[in-house]
């Protein structure tokens, strides 16, 4: 019987507790995700503020909103980028043998979620912006205009095929090329390589949390299946290909809510 060496045996214990990390991290996440978003269901607006489209926004509108949107990032990213962080957590642990290695690896997601509380600040406003300008049906709803809601899905359909969704999601789906490519030494370096990271998913994923103004902020259904889609597309054999149907999908989709909104 073959014998696991003690480096070995450290990596296979450092797999599991990294996992046991990011399934917690995405357990808290989704949990606050699903209230969430049966409070909404419940009351009619995010988190029981029950608001017209007319009503300006308070201090604490925005800071729950925002809080809102980056659980809902954790919730929907970490999960995909799970992958990256595993084997980031073999590699650090094989050049540095280090008798602590969470830490880096810790610090490393932190940088990668940096990233996406960026892209929650920016859905915050913008959410802010369409609701104000009564262009969505509550607070956390989805599109009341036949016009953005189709804009946005032709957008998306459209990105779907562009270089710059190629380029990074290449990089999403190449842990390894993007490690020995992009790789930092000590706890600093980690972060950086988190940010770097969590800038290729972004770039790679971003028009598609965007549509969730189509679908609903907090509509659970589309965040799980656009979570689900995000995972597809960077584990799957062929999710470059699945990335492209759906955009021809979307275009087609697009189109027809601009027709329907234009009769």
């Amino acid at each position: 019987m073959q014998t696991s060496t003690p480096i070995e045996s450290i990596i296979k214990r450092d797999r599991a507790v990294v996992i046991a990390g990011v399934v917690a991290v995405s357990a808290i996440a989704w949990a606050y995700t699903i209230y969430l978003a049966q409070i909404n269901a419940d009351m009619g607006s995010s988190m029981g503020i029950a608001m017209g489209n007319t009503r300006s926004w308070s201090g604490v509108d925005f800071a729950l909103m925002f809080v809102m949107w980056a659980v809902m990032m954790v919730a929907m990213m970490v999960p995909s980028a799970a992958p990256m962080i595993l084997l980031f957590a073999t590699v650090n642990r094989r050049r540095q043998e280090q008798s602590r290695p969470y830490v880096s690896t810790g610090v490393f997601l932190a940088g990668y979620l940096v990233i996406w509380s960026v892209f929650a600040a920016g859905a915050t406003l913008g959410n802010w912006g369409l609701h104000q300008a009564s262009l969505l049906s509550s607070m956390a709803g989805g599109s009341s205009s036949g016009y953005l809601g189709g804009g946005l899905l032709l957008l998306a359909g459209v990105f779907q095929w562009s270089r710059l969704k190629y380029v990074c999601l290449t990089q999403c789906r190449s842990p390894l090329s993007f490690l020995m490519a992009d790789w930092r030494e000590g706890t600093s370096g980690a972060f950086k390589m988190g940010l770097h990271h969590g800038r290729y998913c972004l770039g790679c994923c971003w028009v598609l949390m965007a549509l969730l103004f189509v679908l609903g902020v907090m509509n659970l259904v589309w965040i799980a299946a656009l979570a689900a889609f995000v995972l597809a597309e960077k584990v799957a054999p062929a999710g470059e290909k699945l990335s492209r149907a759906t955009g021809a999908l979307l275009v087609g989709w697009g189109a027809w809510v601009l027709l329907t909104a234009a009769l």
